[in-house]
């Protein structure tokens, strides 16, 4: 890795801890859309996956609620330390 990443300098890995990030926001979106809309569906043409997406996405809107933040400080500082821990020991088994 440590030679891959030589060899490609503009390339650099960002360790984000799980629970610190918008994206995990966009993800949860993603999965409610996947198990309240899209699973188990069967869609004749992308048209008809886009329209089932947008009638899911305007029928969410009429009763729209704002997501709730639950993790406390404590909790993704935890997070934040397990994965220091976790990539200390991918480094160090990596360079041997």
């Amino acid at each position: 890795m440590k030679a891959w990443l030589a060899k490609n300098p503009r390339v650099h890995l960002h360790f984000t801890p799980v629970g610190s990030s918008w994206l995990n926001q966009i993800d949860i979106w993603f999965g409610i859309i996947t198990r309240q809309s899209i699973r188990r569906g069967t869609f004749a043409s992308v048209n008809v996956l886009v329209k089932q997406i947008r009638d899911y996405i305007n029928s969410w809107n009429e009763n729209a609620k704002p997501f709730t933040w639950t993790a406390t400080a404590d909790d993704i500082l935890a997070k934040v330390r397990l994965v220091q821990t976790r990539v200390k020991k991918l480094v160090n088994n990596n360079s041997q």
